[in-house]
């Protein structure tokens, strides 16, 4: 039987590796078809909102979406259609693995890092937001808890054990911190408790970033809270090349979102040389959802393969290869 997929192409760069990781997918022969909905500059291009009411549906039906890069419009009155879509649908995990690929400007080497990070919560809830009429003061409020924390800590450890992890880091500023990140700190130790398989270590995002650096390899599953996780999941990105390289995974109880995690890049928009790897990738996370873990594994050993051949690949990863073309030289290694 096959499945329906939300697929939302995006704006900039999006419908070009929206499109090449669509001809993978169907390469595969996996069983998926696609409903087209639209969103963000797209969407309002076509007098829509930001997030038409038939885009919300076709996620709530379908219950799994695959999401080019969106661009929010500067200005007030624009919320952040992903932070939007996260809370509509309250997916409460961001999932972003990094994994070192061949061919690649990565500085590292043998990197396998997950990040999860809490989705709806803390510093990006901007509760009670205000700047003061004067101009002169803005503030807002970091709004966690207990359920929260909970089932983010949950979510971590369950994945570790899932996926044969040894240990899960968790990371916080309780030293300053200390009621909003406090209470993460004392949900995440009760919830670690739990699983006596799976080691558990504290540590300070201060630290966290320098020893991310310093010694990478030390690290194996990372939860934290909602703006730690942002800045630290970009970190790890860096570790192995970059944003285009880089998968993200948001996961809610009733529906889920997979996307490429960098932005929509208007400046090369329509020129074919956008690299569709993390799209790609984020594709095979979607499979995996799906209960498709070796299908995922084998897209990514084509990406892999592709990248270290360095088979028509795109400029930001050494080659003169457009985005179709790579999406060929992938179809042609999937085994």
């Amino acid at each position: 039987m096959n499945q329906t997929i939300t697929v939302i192409p995006g704006d900039g760069i999006g419908p070009e590796i929206t499109q090449a990781t669509l001809r993978v997918l169907e390469a595969m022969g996996v069983g998926l078809e696609f409903e087209f909905v639209d969103a963000g500059l797209a969407a309002l291009e076509q007098g829509e909102e930001l997030i038409p009411r038939a885009t919300l549906e076709s996620i709530r039906r379908n219950r799994v979406a695959l999401k080019g890069p969106l661009t929010t419009p500067v200005g007030e009155g624009f919320r952040s259609v992903n932070v939007t879509l996260r809370k509509e649908f309250d997916l409460y995990a961001n999932v972003r693995p990094v994994v070192t690929m061949p061919g690649t400007r990565a500085r590292y080497e043998d990197i396998d890092i997950i990040t999860v990070r809490e989705n709806t919560q803390g510093a990006y809830l901007a509760a009670d937001s205000r700047v003061s009429e004067d101009g002169q003061q803005a503030e807002s409020k970091m709004v966690v808890t207990r359920e929260g924390c909970s089932r983010i800590a949950h979510y971590a450890f369950d994945l570790a054990r899932r996926a044969g992890r040894r240990k899960v880091t968790i990371v916080h500023k309780a030293n300053i911190l200390k009621a909003v990140s406090g209470m993460f700190l004392d949900v995440a130790r009760e919830v670690a408790g739990e699983y006596p398989d799976i080691e558990s270590e504290e540590m300070i995002v201060d630290a966290t970033c320098m020893r991310l650096v310093m010694d990478p390899w030390q690290f194996d599953v990372i939860v934290t809270t909602n703006l730690f996780g942002d800045i630290i999941s970009d970190l790890c990105a860096g570790l192995v090349g970059g944003l285009g390289l880089a998968p993200g995974a948001n996961i809610g109880t009733d529906a889920a979102m997979f996307e490429a995690v960098h932005g929509s890049a208007p400046d090369i928009a329509g020129r074919q040389i956008a690299n569709p790897c993390a799209l790609m990738l984020a594709a095979a996370e979607l499979l995996a959802h799906l209960g498709m873990a070796s299908e995922a594994a084998r897209l990514r050993a084509a990406i892999r393969a592709t990248l270290e051949a360095r088979d028509r690949v795109t400029p930001d990863v050494g080659g003169d290869g457009t985005t179709a073309g790579m999406a060929d030289a992938i179809i042609e290694r999937l085994v």
